[in-house]
């Protein structure tokens, strides 16, 4: 067998036992019976499918290598532990569908298990903005993180001693966490305006004209695989509590949680300032208690670490590799710092001479 073929089947027995592992896991934490079934059912299909690799590579007399679960297995594992399954489930979902992009699909019609309703992702809307979160979370950090960086080596690079580039830098710190915060105050509280004027108008449109909401009810239901008789049945019998109706509409709809409505404005604004601060804190703090080129030294070394937890969280969403994630932000990162540390000495340069 060729090389590359021995990696891929590899590879793809690494994926199944890794699935196999986290979905086993989200049982045993799922707060429900029926999730934890689900997972159950899922672990035992990708269990099936890593013995389908198992066995192609012995068929060719390559040896099996020893299970090992993967750091992101541990991650996801960590995460749901603590925040609840639906809060890493969109990213388990990215995860898989990037690592399989390249997989052999479907051979015993076992790669669909998404496509039943084995796996319960209508508590999807929630799960959704939770993953979502976590998704923010990195992002916001890693934002924090290069435009620090990049400030404090222009800085630096501008030969301003450090005590201006600790001031710069706690500068860009509460300016960038306190712009990021706005913003997200104002995108979640727009959000909120914008959807309850929907759901106002859905209102108004129900009370005056219900058999407008029925028709819309019953052809919702019938897009979901009900017959005709049963999908009229039970939109008459929404329609008989007209809260229940509007609340249905509103999910199918718009998407969203009529009770949430994408999340407290005020809880977005201060995570979104301690993220972004959380990674602007990482090349400015060294300048606190060294100086000089030793301080330097140390900044881009407490970065690089920076990075690397960003990295790590990256990856959870990308389904790539830690080492691919953390060479792609390192050298983002870096390319930016160089460009803004030599333009820092040039101006500085121009200006003192």
């Amino acid at each position: 067998m060729s090389r590359h073929r021995t990696q891929r089947f590899k590879s793809n027995l690494r994926i199944e036992r890794d699935n196999a592992v986290l979905y086993g896991r989200l049982a045993k934490l799922a707060r429900n019976e029926r999730l934890a079934t689900a997972y159950r059912r899922i672990a035992d299909i990708e269990q099936t499918n890593a013995g389908f690799w198992e066995a192609r590579l012995r068929e060719h007399g390559e040896a099996v290598p020893t299970p090992r679960v993967s750091l992101r297995v541990h991650v996801l594992s960590w995460l749901a532990a603590r925040f609840g399954t639906e809060f890493v489930m969109p990213t388990v979902v990215r995860m898989e569908h990037a690592d399989h992009l390249a997989t052999p699909v479907d051979r015993q019609g076992q790669r669909n298990h998404f496509a039943d309703d084995a796996l319960p992702m209508r508590h999807g809307r929630h799960a959704t903005q939770s993953g979502n979160t976590l998704r923010a979370a990195v992002l916001g950090a890693n934002d924090g993180l290069v435009s620090n960086t990049s400030l404090v080596m222009g800085m630096a690079g501008a030969s301003t001693g450090d005590h201006a580039v600790l001031l710069a830098g706690l500068a860009g710190l509460v300016a960038g966490a306190c712009s990021m915060a706005l913003g997200e105050w104002l995108s979640v509280n727009s959000s909120r305006e914008f959807y309850q004027a929907q759901i106002t108008e859905r209102a108004e449109r129900l009370a005056v004209a219900p058999e407008d909401g029925l028709q819309y009810l019953a052809r919702t239901y019938r897009e979901k695989g009900l017959d005709a008789k049963a999908a009229d049945a039970l939109a008459k019998h929404l329609l008989d509590t007209p809260r229940a109706a509007l609340d249905t509409m509103v999910r199918e709809d718009l998407g969203v949680d009529p009770a949430d409505l994408g999340g407290s404005a005020w809880s977005a604004s201060i995570s979104s300032f301690c993220l972004f601060a959380f990674g602007a804190i990482f090349p400015v703090a060294p300048y606190f208690v060294l100086h000089g080129k030793e301080a330097l030294a140390v900044s881009i070394a407490s970065t690089f670490i920076g990075l690397v937890l960003i990295a790590l969280g990256t990856s959870l969403f990308t389904g790539r590799g830690l080492l691919f994630s953390i060479a792609r932000q390192v050298g983002i990162t870096l390319s930016a710092s160089a460009i803004t540390y030599l333009v820092g000495h040039l101006l500085g340069a121009a200006i003192s001479g």
